[in-house]
């Protein structure tokens, strides 16, 4: 198989039904929340296996600080080619969810569900859930509707270039949204989302103080996060 034709495969988009759901940022009533859309570490096992064959990939897993990063290695034209990326422990069985969460960061830089980052952002109504939210059911048609064609997006409807008053107003908005993100995949999720990424673009020629005031908010947003997650794993290992 051509090298070229690996990563077509491994890019390839999952079945609507192997795509799960998480709610990111919320209203301030709590009645509707942004859903972010992510595959299981299993759905990467067998994309990998498929793909190549259980013999021809393998991953490691050496630690950098408190960070778990997980290295995948693929076999291409009998030579190995090795990517990498990481994690802090999550909420749910820590070292587990570290390990799960960099094996699938991983993937996504040889591109195994990198479209999903793509994904516009999707709005639905959520309900409670014991101390935390949960997408109601009924929800679930239109997210499945938002996956259509999500590997290979229409073009994009040209409304024309926004006023400075209108690139003001959503400079602000963004980075309200981004001080809202409670962790790092939620930030790159939205950061990427189609939702801000004209209004980006043009902010950058049109307004630039405003996209400056946007880029600066993610990398402090960033800073944070990975302080939080830091502060986390060592409260962890002397509890």
């Amino acid at each position: 198989m051509e090298p070229n034709e690996i990563f077509e495969k491994l890019s390839a988009p999952f079945a609507p039904d192997q795509i799960h759901w998480r709610i990111g940022s919320t209203t301030k009533d709590k009645a509707k929340g942004m859903a972010l859309a992510y595959i299981d570490s299993r759905d990467v096992m067998d994309r990998l296996d498929e793909v190549l064959g259980p013999q021809n990939w393998q991953s490691r897993y050496p630690h950098v600080g408190t960070k778990t990063c997980c290295e995948i290695g693929i076999k291409v034209d009998s030579e190995w080619v090795w990517k990498s990326d990481g994690a802090g422990d999550t909420d749910v069985e820590g070292d587990k969810g570290a390990f799960s969460d960099s094996l699938k960061r991983a993937a996504v830089q040889f591109g195994i569900g990198r479209y999903l980052y793509g994904l516009g952002a999707t709005w639905v109504e959520i309900e409670p859930a014991g101390r935390s939210f949960k997408i109601k059911q009924n929800q679930y048609v239109v997210l499945k509707a938002s996956l259509s064609g999500a590997a290979s997006p229409p073009a994009k409807e040209h409304r024309g270039p926004i006023g400075i008053s209108e690139l003001r107003r959503l400079s602000q908005e963004i980075c309200t949204e981004l001080k809202s993100c409670t962790d790092m995949d939620m930030l790159v999720a939205y950061w990427m989302s189609d939702a801000i990424s004209e209004p980006l673009k043009q902010m950058q020629h049109d307004h630039p103080d405003g996209f400056n005031a946007c880029v600066e908010h993610k990398e402090m947003m960033k800073i944070n996060l990975t302080d939080t997650a830091e502060r986390a794993a060592i409260e962890g290992e002397n509890a």
